[in-house]
This record gives C-alpha cells, sequence and structure tokens, in this order.
C-alpha cells in the first residue's frame, strides 16, 4: 500500500480567512491562532486527501504583501522540501499572481507542485469558494506534477502565466497568452507539456531577493513626458515599466524622457495594456523610436510577471535585464 502523501500549508492570511467587521468591511482576525483555526474549518476532512502542517509566513490582506513574504516562502520551502510531497500556500487574491510570478522564478530545480489558492468569498460563509479551492489545491498538491500553480475555481494555471481578471467571479484568474495547464471538473486533468514530478533524489535551490523600488506608469491620451521625466529624479527608482497602447506604442513626445533613462541606465520595459497578445515595437513608427532610444520590450508577459522579473533581474543581474524579459 502507498504511503500517505504529506502536504505543507504555508499561510499567508488572505479572504479565505476574513471575517466582517462591525463596519462591514473585510478583514483577517487580530490573532493568527484564530485566523488558522479559520482554515482548519473550512474542510476538516482535509487530511483524508494527505497529512498536512502548517508553517505561518503571515496573517494579511495580501495588498500588504512585500518581497520579504516571497523570501520567507522560499527559505521554508527550502528547509522543508525533503519532508512534503507539495505545498500548498493559502494567500489572498489580490497580489496572487505576483507571489506565483516571484516563486516560479526564485525556486531553481524545483521538482515537486507548490499550489497557490484562496477564496474570492471568507471561508466561513455558507456561500464561500474557499472548501473546493483548499481540497483542490491539495489534489494538485499530491500529483505527478512539478512547478508552481495557481489552482481557482476549475482552472490550474501556470504561476508564471496568471493574472487575475475579476475582482467578483469566482473565476478570478486567467492565463496571460498561454492555455491553462489543467482543469478541474469531476476528475483532474493535466495538459501533457507540463513538467512531471522529479522522482530521483533531489533538492531545490533558491535565489531570493528582489528590488521593490520599482515604477509602472500607464500611458492615457495627452499624458505628459514631463511627469515621467520628474520621476527621474528619484534616486531610489531603478526599474520603470510602461503600459502603453497596442503593441508597444509610446505617443510622440517620450523622447527625451528615454534618452534620460537610458542616461541614468534605468531599464524602462514597455508592455501592452491589452491583455492579450505581445508587444511588437517595431511595426509602428511611434514604436521602433522607443526601442532605438533604449526600451526593453515587455513581449508576451503578464504585468506581474514583468515586475517580478524586473525586481529579480535588478537584485541578481541587474546588466541582464533585457536577457530576462
Amino acid at each position: 500500500m502507498e504511503d500517505k502523501k504529506k502536504v505543507l500549508i504555508l499561510f499567508c492570511g488572505g479572504t479565505i480567512v476574513m471575517e466582517e467587521k462591525e463596519d462591514g468591511s473585510l478583514a483577517v482576525p487580530d490573532n493568527q491562532y484564530s485566523a488558522i483555526s479559520i482554515l482548519q474549518n473550512v474542510e476538516p476532512r482535509l487530511s483524508t486527501v494527505a497529512d498536512y502542517d502548517i508553517e505561518f509566513i503571515a496573517n494579511i490582506d495580501s495588498t500588504n504583501i512585500t518581497p520579504a513574504d516571497w523570501d520567507k516562502m522560499l527559505y521554508q520551502i527550502k528547509a522543508k522540501y525533503q519532508d512534503y510531497d507539495g505545498f500548498v500556500i493559502t494567500h489572498g487574491t489580490d497580489t496572487m499572481a505576483y507571489t506565483a510570478s516571484a516563486l516560479s522564478l526564485a525556486l531553481i530545480g524545483l521538482g515537486k507542485p507548490v499550489v497557490l489558492t484562496g477564496s474570492q468569498i471568507p471561508g466561513e460563509k455558507i456561500e464561500s469558494d474557499a472548501r473546493r479551492n483548499l481540497v483542490n489545491a491539495f489534489r494538485v498538491a499530491i500529483m505527478d506534477i512539478s512547478g508552481v500553480f495557481i489552482v481557482f475555481d476549475e482552472r490550474i494555471i501556470l504561476g508564471s502565466r496568471a493574472s487575475k481578471a475579476s475582482e467578483s467571479k469566482l473565476d478570478a484568474f486567467l492565463s496571460v497568452n498561454s492555455e491553462d495547464a489543467g482543469e478541474i471538473a469531476i476528475d483532474i486533468k493535466i495538459k501533457d507539456w507540463v513538467k512531471k514530478r522529479n522522482r530521483e533524489p533531489h533538492q531545490v535551490e533558491i535565489r531570493p531577493g528582489f528590488e521593490p523600488n520599482v515604477f509602472v506608469y500607464t500611458l492615457s491620451p495627452g499624458c505628459d513626458p514631463h511627469s515621467l521625466e520628474f520621476l527621474l529624479d528619484d534616486q531610489k527608482l531603478k526599474g520603470l515599466i510602461i503600459r502603453a497602447y497596442g503593441t508597444g506604442n509610446i505617443p510622440y513626445g517620450f523622447e527625451n524622457f528615454f534618452r534620460k533613462a537610458r542616461e541614468r541606465n534605468l531599464p524602462v520595459i514597455v508592455t501592452s495594456q491589452c491583455l492579450h497578445g505581445r508587444t511588437l515595437m517595431s511595426l509602428y513608427e511611434v514604436g521602433r523610436k522607443a526601442l532605438e532610444l533604449g526600451a526593453i520590450e515587455g513581449h508576451e508577459e503578464s504585468l506581474e510577471s514583468l515586475c517580478v522579473k524586473l525586481m529579480w533581474g535588478l537584485r541578481h543581474f541587474p546588466d541582464q535585464i533585457e536577457s530576462l524579459i
């Protein structure tokens, strides 16, 4: 008889454990043990899927997540890697895709599943989606696959391709410029291209550390290029992402900004405001001019993935940002 699988939950708070306050707003409980108790009560029979332990990372609304929390997750996964068959991270939805992208980058040689999940409705409410998501995350965490995934509603999404698409629908996440890694129906179906679990003896390596001082700027018709030039005076700023139009088009008038950014050796990545598709900045003159002045194409990456790659690259490979994207 096969040994029962073991899963480690990394607890990060989020809507799944939130309570309604007197003013009607939602917040995590003040006491971390109360929050963990709420999670355990979402499905008391969870241990029938796999034995599990819980490791506390944070008890926060994920709006307040920081790169320091990502590092805590990385260190815990490395420290406990040999003891568990998979990892489930319970996390708020607002920044879940950022965390999934960060772990996808910084876990080197990962041979097991790391699954992020949460809920749109607090776990204590009868109509909550928490139970379904948590149980399915456990089911995926013990499967014969490896990688970082978000499991939410009926979807299994690669962590590096995920984006939150709805603030209220239970089907809250989608894959950006990629098909889902799998789907959850009566059975769980995994796509053939998903990497298999590494059953050979191995250890995961980590590369923690993310530069937080990056800025995302969204173009709008008539926006003043000087507002971006003003940002260049802030020496704390280490990198910038511009959400441009269409295939990565920048209006005339930003040439001086790009020249100054290049003089300051500040990486400027250009992505599209369109959710699907990719940048193709050489297609139109307005994009080509920015490329010639040193802009870096964001290609088909999601905004979450671009942000995290820039943050990670600035800390570890500051001279190779373009090759990382």
